[in-house]
């Protein structure tokens, strides 16, 4: 078996759980073609290429629709139909037709259909109902299986960050550290991480990587977000240039790290995410010039930002099941950009549980 894939009886589940709302949407069956929801529900993670619809009944069977190369795959799926999307090589103008023409006599004669695509929409117009909000509220709980995605994302992550330690030092240009961080997490992992977060700037709170060489003095925050099939996770180390942090450096990076202790120990099912966000604004605010502009975390999994969110314009209760990025941070001139550092935490019964391993703490390059 695919050592990356979701477990099957995981993926049953998550159809079982669909199959739970039918009734309350007034629906027959769902026709799936997001293909981060096709893995979800059934462990096979199509290319932006493959073509694949999945259709899950009101009974609970469910079929899908993939590349004839691919038809005989162990997926969690009672039927498995083959697609010719291309002619010796050429793909067809509307693959998703072919798909659709090959898995349309399984979708019942009346009554209404749900699917998480407004493109699938103009099909049968009428019959057709838009689920998507109801699958990001069941993709808010994350099962074991994909908590396991997110911990091969984490370890792609630390490769980059132990790349990045080893050669970063001044006149170092942010694109080739960014280059160096890529390339370390894809052999770690083996396989496409599809993208690297967004935040590689020296001097600044963050942005995306420049020709510019970073400078003696300033600091680093590395906001990665490795993905494994779809599956993110979302860390921030912060690098000191020269690896010789300032008075104030330091003491900025204490007090951030106290404010992820707090979370850490205080995360835990039935908290609100706003009353964590206000305790962390107090302890980070007013005794010193330094700000902290942003959310304290958001959830993530299969989108960079799902629910539950630690942030006032939303009052979110955390839940089991959860997996929270946890993200405090100060910046200021006199800091040479600002310190964050960012963990995920998934959400049980015991309280909040750290994924990553990589030291929290002000990362000092080895040169």
């Amino acid at each position: 078996m695919d050592s990356l894939a979701l477990c099957p009886a995981g993926c049953r589940t998550r159809q079982s759980r669909l199959v739970s709302q039918f009734a309350g949407l007034a629906i027959e069956g769902a026709l799936i073609k997001d293909r981060r929801h096709i893995q979800y529900f059934t462990g096979f993670w199509p290319t932006p290429h493959d073509a694949a619809l999945l259709y899950v009944s009101a009974e609970g069977t469910s079929v899908l629709a993939v590349p004839e190369r691919l038809a005989t795959g162990e997926f969690a799926a009672d039927r498995c139909l083959g697609v010719t999307e291309n002619r010796l090589g050429t793909m067809l103008q509307d693959p998703y037709a072919a798909s659709f023409h090959r898995i349309k006599d399984v979708l019942p004669t009346s009554g209404r259909v749900g699917t998480d695509s407004p493109e699938l929409l103009w099909l049968e117009s009428p019959r057709w109902r838009d689920i998507s909000p109801t699958l990001l509220d069941l993709r808010r709980t994350k099962d074991a299986d994909e908590v396991e995605l997110v911990r091969h994302a984490i370890r792609g992550c630390e490769a980059a960050y132990a790349r990045a330690r080893q050669i970063l030092a001044p006149g170092v240009r942010e694109i080739d550290l960014y280059a160096e961080m890529q390339s370390a997490a894809v052999k770690e992992l083996g396989v496409p991480i599809e993208e690297l977060g967004n935040d590689f700037q020296a001097g600044t709170p963050g942005g995306p990587p420049r020709r510019r060489a970073v400078l003696a003095g300033e600091l680093m925050p590395l906001d990665v977000a490795v993905s494994v099939r779809g599956y993110r996770c979302d860390l921030c180390r912060t690098f000191v240039v020269n690896g010789q942090p300032t008075s104030k450096q330091q003491e900025a990076a204490l007090l951030v790290l106290e404010a992820l202790r707090y979370v850490e120990q205080n995360a835990k099912h039935g908290v609100s995410g706003m009353h964590l966000y206000d305790e962390v604004r107090g302890m980070l605010s007013g005794v010193h010039p330094w700000t902290f502009p942003h959310h304290l975390g958001h959830g993530t999994g299969l989108n960079a930002h799902e629910s539950p969110r630690l942030n006032p314009h939303w009052n979110d209760t955390l839940q089991l099941g959860d997996l929270v990025a946890v993200e405090p941070g100060l910046y200021g001139p006199d800091l040479g950009g600002g310190v964050r550092i960012e963990d995920d935490y998934w959400i049980t019964a015991g309280g909040s549980t750290k994924l990553s391993t990589f030291p929290q703490e002000l990362v000092i390059p080895d040169r």
